[in-house]
């Protein structure tokens, strides 16, 4: 059996922070929340709970975490059904899910302020590149995830929700020192390209795939979907954005493409567990419904 009181005390230190403000919000003293949650740790033979400032979960304490969440909807919602039972409970549930920050830059934020309108739903956002969020989901650290994987994760359904398009651009400036003939094989395997990180191919592939060049290219790292726009418009380096986010900067003449129409189309899908599907469908309704307003479609 689930030792309920102290499963409750590791998810509350993970949301909170603390064991301190875990005890606040149980109302209890943060020497129970320590007690509740060094037992279960000892019961079960593992750590649930990495200790720092703040305190994060592990991944097993991170599984622990998601099963409570759908726990306390499914309690609230035979409440509502049975109020007999007891008082339903007022505490927001928080919803962990993994989004590209690509998406988080151009549509997914206005499907979490629908959410928000809808629902007593809150949202723990995990960013990391659209290839590896379903990674999340397969860890059982995310309820859901905004990926490139069309394949289902088990236990998840995948809706597929559209492509978000790039464009390789940079500044006048930056053509001028940098590129003065063009997008030419040899001079743009010398000019400075924007990487997010090191889970980011995206502008070696364009190199590869319209320029033949597979070598490595010198790259700032720079680890923002604004941040590659601001620097492009600064003359930083060039880089592949969303078009939703360049395309007033090309119309203006303060963005080039470099290579026109040679544009990167990335499929993206909703990975959902079906329990969080059923529990919340407004989710749903409002990521797939934002999704397909703003990307394309085939």
């Amino acid at each position: 059996m689930i030792d309920y009181p102290a499963a409750l005390a590791v998810a509350a230190v993970v949301r909170t922070g603390s064991f301190e403000n875990a005890a606040k919000a149980l109302h209890v003293t943060p020497s129970a929340v320590s007690q509740r949650v060094k037992h279960l740790e000892e019961r079960l033979g593992v750590a649930l709970i990495e200790r720092g400032n703040p305190c994060i979960a592990t991944e097993k304490g991170a599984r622990l975490c998601r099963h409570m969440e759908l726990v306390g909807a499914l309690e609230n919602s035979l409440l509502d059904y049975l109020p007999e039972l007891g008082e339903r409970g007022t505490t927001p549930v928080t919803l962990d899910i993994a989004v590209n920050s690509d998406s988080l830059g151009t549509w997914f934020l206005s499907a979490a302020a629908d959410l928000a309108r809808s629902s007593n739903i809150l949202l723990n956002i995990a960013v990391d590149d659209q290839d590896h969020t379903v990674d999340w989901l397969r860890r059982g650290r995310v309820v859901a995830a905004v990926t490139s994987r069309s394949e289902p994760v088990t236990g998840c359904r995948a809706t597929p929700l559209g492509k978000l398009q790039y464009r390789a651009t940079a500044s006048p400036a930056f053509l001028r020192h940098y590129l003065p003939n063009g997008a030419s094989a040899v001079d743009m395997a010398k000019a400075p390209a924007l990487t997010f990180n090191q889970k980011d191919s995206m502008q070696q592939d364009w190199l590869q795939t319209f320029l033949g060049i597979t070598e490595t290219v010198p790259t700032h790292w720079l680890p923002s979907t604004q941040g590659f726009v601001d620097a492009c418009l600064l003359g930083l380096g060039w880089c592949l954005n969303p078009t939703a986010l360049v395309q007033e900067h090309l119309a203006s003449g303060r963005l080039v493409e470099l290579v026109p129409d040679a544009t990167v189309d990335v499929a993206l899908h909703w990975q959902v567990s079906r329990m969080a599907a059923h529990q919340f469908p407004q989710l749903d309704r409002s990521i797939v419904s934002a999704a397909r307003a703003t990307l394309l479609r085939d």
